[in-house]
């Protein structure tokens, strides 16, 4: 949903650009260093709209433990958030897509799109040559064959298939490893070599013109951080967010090893857990999370790194602004 007072003026249609003619931003970094706070600011500088790239934010009612901004609270208008239901299946692939018709639309308008989120993998496909099957999703009677295949035949006969087909692919995906399998078989039958892609990921590059900003601070500091925005969340109510989630069937989803801060809080509405427990829980979680997002991000050279630490907001918002020149 977009801003209508954020419109540009009535007037003649902008022409349309290629792709790698089109301006974005992207403010990247570990869960908790002010991304989105950041990013929203320099949106208001330069005319911009935030395009979330949180793997969770796209879940509606999941909003306490995924921090999203709130409705009201929020500057510019956001895309890509509360996208699909909790448990829906959801993917790269289809970030993708709604990411890149969002940074289609804003630029349409003759405005900048600003990525913003931790989930490296998504700021990636949105961004960058990566090809998916074409049928990521439900109903998808490519792969439920290949997975029947495995389920009747075994995880080394399906692996065979592949090594047949396309070797190098069978040589990269350990057999057991069922489901990447199916996918390498998905993306042969669109035309697409695992091999190739894998090849690729490698490489650094983008299909716009891209800037990418990334946030770091002390780790002390940054932890610090992180347990406060935990405490923040315990007392806005997440585990009433758990609890009328889990009364409407949604354990599985809740229970996902990516869900953090709910997986944890389940136990708690089960009674078989301890707040304390559980609030220690999500913030080593977390810790462990953001150690792992500085570990991709910090493998992109593309990346101009800011240290927060001792910035204050409009210290940091300068020194953002300084590095798209």
């Amino acid at each position: 949903m977009r801003d209508p007072s954020l419109a540009p003026e009535v007037g003649g249609a902008p022409e349309p650009k290629p792709a790698s003619a089109t301006r974005v931003v992207a403010v990247v970094g570990p869960t908790a260093v002010g991304k989105t706070s950041l990013a929203e600011e320099l949106c208001v500088r330069l005319g911009g709209e935030i395009v979330s790239a949180d793997a969770m934010q796209v879940y509606r009612r999941m909003d306490i433990g995924t921090a999203k901004q709130p409705f009201g609270e929020r500057r510019v208008p956001y895309w890509c958030v509360d996208l699909v239901e909790p448990g829906e299946p959801f993917s790269a692939a289809l970030y993708q897509q709604s990411a890149r018709a969002a940074i289609a639309d804003i630029t349409s308008r003759r405005r900048l799109p600003v990525l913003a989120g931790g989930t490296g993998l998504y700021v990636r496909s949105a961004l960058d040559p990566m090809e998916f099957p074409a049928g990521e999703q439900s109903e998808n009677v490519v792969r439920a064959g290949y997975q029947m295949m495995a389920e009747s035949g075994g995880a080394c006969e399906l692996h065979s298939l592949l090594e047949v087909r396309d070797p190098a692919s069978a040589s990269l995906i350990h057999p057991n490893n069922v489901r990447r399998v199916v996918r390498a078989l998905e993306m042969l039958d669109e035309g697409v070599s695992y091999a190739d892609q894998h090849a690729g990921f490698a490489l650094r590059e983008s299909v716009y013109d891209a800037r990418f900003v990334g946030l770091e601070m002390n780790r002390a500091h940054l932890y610090e951080r992180i347990d406060r925005r935990v405490d923040e969340m315990v007392e806005l109510g997440l585990l009433d967010e758990v609890r009328v989630l889990l009364e409407s069937g949604l354990r599985e989803a809740l229970t996902a090893s990516q869900a953090i801060g709910y997986k944890e809080f389940v136990p708690v509405v089960d009674g078989v857990e301890s707040l304390a427990n559980a609030v220690e829980s999500v913030k080593r979680a977390s810790r462990r999370y953001a150690k792992r997002q500085l570990t991709w991000f910090r493998a992109d050279p593309r990346i101009r790194w800011i240290d927060v630490t001792d910035l204050s907001f409009d210290e940091a918002a300068e020194a953002a602004l300084g590095t798209l020149d």
